[in-house]
């Protein structure tokens, strides 16, 4: 009986030493990432959907595997231990706030005077082709979602990057969240969001496993006050029981703000790169 007892308390013990040691460990990933100017929260130690997006925002500039969770080769990047899959940002309920969260942009972004400490990759902003060449503006303070134009830089790379884990969210066709009633899809023409939904359903059935990664900069042109066209490379891994490919596409993503502000997709197409 005492041997039982005995063995109950150590386990129980180990149990909050290792989550002790859990709270610890997401808290110093929350100082990495305020470092960096990825996080703006506190140091909480508790692994929510506002970590996943700042993770998230961090595997984007570093070209890892897009999964906004502290999985082992982020947690090497940034110093820290990765996370168990069954920490909450993990589930896919926060999954998908994580990415509905990045793409509404309710967060403020990184700011101007945080880029480079974790050596982000750059991103490459197209100017319209009639317009003449700005002068220099002094860098702008700190700006929050609430007055960040819907086509400023770090919102688009947000929306990237909540497009690409809708991707591989468990929910069926989760992106088509992100397009608009009529899309030009992919060189087929204008098509109905219901067209998108099918052809996201076969996708799925297809490719249950999918693994993506920004593989470059991002560029963005903007064509008018209220459409701009982004372009990113993206690396992909897709299985299934019988079958396997992977490899890189140039994607590009026209978006449009509707009336509410928000930007939806209302073109996409993609090119296959080596």
């Amino acid at each position: 009986m005492m041997k039982r007892f005995g063995a109950a308390l150590l386990f129980l013990n180990l149990c909050c030493l290792l989550s002790a040691f859990a709270d610890d460990n997401v808290r110093a990933a929350q100082e990495k990432l305020r470092e960096g100017g990825f996080y703006l929260g506190q140091s909480t130690g508790v692994y929510d959907s506002q970590t996943s997006a700042a993770v998230t925002r961090y595997q984007i500039r570093q070209g890892l595997e897009i999964t906004g969770q502290l999985d082992a080769t982020t947690a090497r990047a940034l110093g820290t231990q990765p996370v168990a899959n069954a920490a909450p940002g993990a589930t896919p309920q926060s999954l998908r706030g994580t990415w509905r969260q990045l793409r509404s942009g309710e967060q403020q972004f990184v700011p101007e005077e945080a880029r480079g400490q974790l050596t982000p990759a750059p991103i490459k902003r197209a100017e319209p082709r009639s317009a003449p060449r700005p002068a220099a503006t002094p860098r702008p303070a700190r700006r929050t979602a609430a007055t960040n134009d819907a086509f400023d830089r770090d919102r688009l790379r947000d929306y990237v990057g909540a497009f690409i884990l809708a991707g591989i969210d468990p929910e069926i066709g989760a992106e088509l969240e992100f397009f608009a009633v009529r899309v030009d899809y992919f060189g087929d023409g204008k098509v109905t969001r219901e067209k998108i939904r099918r052809d996201l359903l076969r996708y799925d059935r297809r490719w249950p496993q999918r693994r993506f990664s920004l593989a470059g900069d991002v560029t963005v042109r903007i064509d008018s006050a209220r459409r701009a066209r982004v372009t990113f490379p993206l690396r992909y891994d897709l299985r299934s029981k019988s079958e396997k490919a992977s490899g890189m596409v140039r994607k590009t993503l026209v978006l449009e703000k509707n009336a509410r502000n928000d930007l939806e997709i209302v073109g996409v197409s993609e090119k296959k790169s080596r």
